[in-house]
């Protein structure tokens, strides 16, 4: 369950890490990708709140009419804000052979150009309802990709000590683009007039700002080290992970990470099920340690989407105004306010929490705090039907409104610090590396899909009667998922804080009931040279060490 919760956990979760690890071009690395998590933050702070902009809804209908009833006008919106989705779920297919192919860094870049293709396309579509729906898709096809490139770099290229921490300022990127994009409208609702499709489009240019920044810093940022291993390129794998590390080639972590990397790479050699796209599929699905970790994978990426948190993200204004707060300066600041809440959430799991405390301790208090919050909103809708109107009688009533806007905020801070950190993170450092941009983009193609489906659903589920659930049952509804979601972690999740990626393949080679519950305890210091050194194996070490000897000698590693 992690390091032991107390006074100097950080420096015993660090003591085997050399100082030099922490270094400043492990750091630019680990900015320069961490960055892409905007990529999906901006478009989900930005097009929740440019949907309820006076200048886009006149610019594209987005109100009822004689010819357009509340449910058309659901799907028409679902439309817009879901395009991306779509677009998403061919991104994180694409991203597959990207990474595979290209290399961290030029999948990197080729995403980031297509990405600003969608951006150009849907601020100049001046009207076009249609032009609207093809940019958002193809910005989609770019955004979709971030899912998968970054956490997979990010994973291989960091220290396993500070590897969910690696992977969390990712997911804090979200939030941050999240953030922005909430200010950013708020700022333009105030300052730029409603007759002008500058109002939203301003704000929209923050796509652009960012994609240009990541392929200026792509340009700096060095290649991991586990693909050059993969695809062969031997000595710059060896170099790149000496620069990434701030250590000579000789150096006893260094050789340690490269005998770990070699070894997984010979044990796929021998397991593989063929070549090309069908080989790596069927070893995904064929394999009881693969098929158990993309199970496990999608099964997070499920139950996190449902849970609600994510909706109130996309759909933030419309759910304050179910409790109450109106006017639009009012909602769109209400909003900005709680996309900080989240971003300072995240970043606080990121540096305090994931590598320290544990995965599964971390995600544990997000979903009990995403849970409580969630029960507590279902509870005032249902006993105070009244408050999805504005028109409250009682102070007490009144009093409640404010604790279930609260509770909006706690939700926030739940997700934040659970799932959200999570669905990104045990993706990218569960799968061997053979499958591992495969397994990470069936992840997020699923996680899209998922996404798209609610973007959808929800603004239909808020709906009073009907195909509706309304604002009550829909809270209902994620209170149930939320503590489904519970009981799967508490069983099938396993603590990986602190392994190797190399070191996974030991863990998912246990029976299957045994790897949530007791899986980390059982494969303490196996599986890995990094491991066994931490622990003060040294003859495990010398084994291993004498083993990688031989197959150099034989040939065997090109």
């Amino acid at each position: 369950m992690g390091n032991p919760v107390g006074p100097g956990m950080w420096k015993a979760a660090l003591a085997e890490t050399p100082r030099e690890a922490f270094n400043w071009r492990l750091a630019f690395s680990v900015l320069c990708f961490g960055l892409m998590g905007a990529a999906r933050g901006l478009d989900e702070g930005l097009i929740g709140t440019t949907v309820t902009q006076k200048s886009f809804i006149n610019e594209y209908n987005l109100k009822l009419t004689k010819s357009q009833n509340a449910t058309q006008l659901a799907q028409r919106t679902g439309n817009i804000t879901a395009m991306v989705q779509i677009g998403s779920v061919g991104g994180a297919l694409i991203a597959f052979i990207a990474c595979d192919k290209l290399g961290r860094l030029w999948a990197t870049r080729q995403l980031c150009t297509i990405w600003i293709v969608g951006v150009i396309i849907y601020i100049t579509s001046n009207g076009s309802y249609g032009q609207v729906l093809a940019g958002r898709f193809i910005m989609g096809l770019g955004i979709g990709q971030t899912t998968v490139v970054a956490p997979t770099y990010l994973a291989e290229a960091a220290p396993r000590s500070i590897r969910g921490l690696c992977i969390c300022i990712f997911s804090g990127s979200v939030y941050l683009g999240i953030m922005l994009g909430y200010f950013a409208n708020w700022g333009t609702s105030l300052h730029i007039s409603n007759s002008t499709s500058k109002q939203w489009v301003d704000a929209t240019i923050l796509h652009i700002i960012f994609a240009g920044l990541i392929i200026i810093g792509s340009f700096f940022a060095l290649e991991s080290p586990r693909w050059l291993a993969k695809v062969g390129r031997d000595e710059q794998a060896a170099t790149n992970m000496s620069k990434l590390r701030k250590l000579p080639l000789d150096h006893p972590y260094v050789q340690a990470e490269l005998i770990d990397i070699h070894d997984q790479l010979e044990r796929e050699r021998e397991a593989t099920l063929g070549s090309g796209f069908l080989g790596p599929l069927k070893e995904l699905f064929m394999l009881p340690g693969n098929r158990y970790r993309i199970l496990l994978g999608l099964g997070c990426q499920l139950l996190g989407q449902w849970s609600g948190a994510q909706s109130i993200t996309i759909y933030a204004p419309q759910f304050f105004q179910t409790l109450g707060v109106t006017g639009s300066s009012e909602k769109l600041f209400a909003t900005a306010i709680f996309g900080v809440v989240k971003f300072v959430s995240a970043i606080i799991c990121a540096f305090f929490l994931v590598d320290f405390i544990g995965r599964k301790r971390s995600l544990a208090t997000g979903i009990i705090i995403q849970f409580v919050a969630m029960l507590y909103v279902a509870i005032y809708l249902t006993v105070v039907p009244s408050a999805t109107t504005g028109k409250l009688k009682s102070a007490s009533q009144k009093h409640a409104g404010t604790g279930a806007i609260a509770m909006i905020y706690f939700s926030g801070v739940g997700w934040a610090l659970g799932w959200n950190s999570i669905q990104y993170l045990i993706g990218a450092e569960i799968f061997p590396l053979r499958v591992r941009s495969l397994g990470v983009s069936m992840i997020m193609c699923f996680h899209f899909v998922n996404q798209y489906g609610n973007t959808k659903a929800v603004p239909q589920m808020l709906v009073v009667g009907a195909p509706g659930l309304s604002p009550n049952g829909t809270f209902w509804f994620f209170s149930a998922v939320t503590l489904l979601g519970l009981g799967f972690v508490w069983f099938f999740l396993p603590e990986t804080a602190g392994k190797s990626l190399e070191a996974m393949d030991e863990l998912f080679n246990l029976p299957w009931h045994m790897i949530g519950r007791k899986g980390a305890a059982l494969t303490a210091g196996k599986g890995s040279v990094a491991e066994a050194m931490m622990l003060g194996d040294t003859e495990k070490v010398a084994e291993i060490a004498r083993e990688e000897q031989v197959e150099t000698v034989d040939g065997k590693r090109t």
